[in-house]
């Protein structure tokens, strides 16, 4: 049997190592020389190294650290509210006894498909609800109820949560929200820290919203602050001021900075990882058993 694993093992490794390296990969060429970069490219044993787009980034960190608390507060608050909203859909959806249940799982699903398009989205976030320049414009538009994911845990609910267990609720006088909190979400633990990851994960990484309802730069998330960062270190490297610019800002490490921004960016994604990779194997667990 050991033999047997021998190969899998392998392979495992193999993936494991090319999912790893362009990670190590970028770290390296945020501490890479800018000129190393040019000319020899990326490399996982760089010739000269620097500490340059750090440095710069540091001296953005008043910005950076305001920016990182907006991005935090807006990705828990609509983590929590989003998986709450989200799994209060799909466990009546998955009921076969929801009246009108066809139609309302199609209507979900149709939202899957179409939209209203930017335009009239727009016009209504900003004129009817008035969330431009305020923090609801980062929290609500688009991300709180995610049509795909209420069929995923729809899905969940009907091949994983037994009738008999609700039935016997019922018969014990338990009514429909006692049986969502006390039953349904507890068994449902791996699928929401599973949606949870995933919704938690799209507003971290959420640029457009800040773009299309933020114009107020105290207001901006982590990647529209990095987004101009980067913008500005390509204007001042690329500009030929002259004597107005001094030389360290007119060869600011352009290249190295994207890098460097990718690695803060990413870094608490691969922090809080390891927390939800256990209700990942269980989940995949349950439906290796129910298959």
């Amino acid at each position: 049997m050991k033999k047997r694993a021998v190969v899998p093992n392998i392979i495992l490794s193999l993936l494991c190592i090319l999912c790893v390296a362009p990670f190590i990969l970028l770290v390296i060429a945020s501490l890479t020389d800018e000129n190393e970069l040019i000319v020899h490219g990326y490399s996982f044993l760089p010739k000269k190294w620097s500490i340059t787009a750090y440095v710069y980034l540091i001296q953005q960190a008043a910005v950076i650290v305001r920016a990182y608390g907006i991005t935090i507060l807006v990705t828990i608050a609509g983590t929590c509210v989003g998986v709450m909203l989200v799994s209060m859909l799909a466990y009546p959806l998955s009921r076969k006894d929801l009246p009108y249940g066809k139609v309302l799982a199609f209507i979900v699903f149709f939202t899957m498909l179409f939209n209203g398009g930017l335009v009239p989205t727009y016009l209504m976030y900003v004129r009817y609800f008035e969330l431009k320049n305020t923090l609801w414009g980062l929290l609500i538009p688009g991300l709180l109820v995610n049509s795909f994911y209420v069929m995923i845990m729809r899905a969940y609910f009907v091949s994983s949560i037994p009738e008999a267990v609700i039935e016997s609720a019922y018969m014990d006088g338990a009514g429909e929200f006692m049986i969502y909190i006390k039953i349904v979400m507890p068994l449902a633990v791996p699928i929401v820290a599973t949606i949870g990851l995933f919704v938690g994960i799209a507003y971290w990484n959420d640029w457009y919203n800040g773009l299309i309802y933020i114009t107020d730069p105290k207001l901006f998330s982590i990647q529209n602050v990095l987004n101009r960062i980067i913008s500005d270190a390509q204007f001042l490297s690329s500009s030929n001021l002259g004597s107005t610019v001094n030389s360290a800002a007119v060869s600011l490490p352009t290249t190295a900075v994207r890098m460097a921004i990718a690695v803060i960016t990413i870094m608490p994604i691969l922090i809080a990882y390891p927390f939800f990779q256990k209700y990942f194997v269980r989940g995949i667990s349950i439906g290796a058993v129910k298959g």
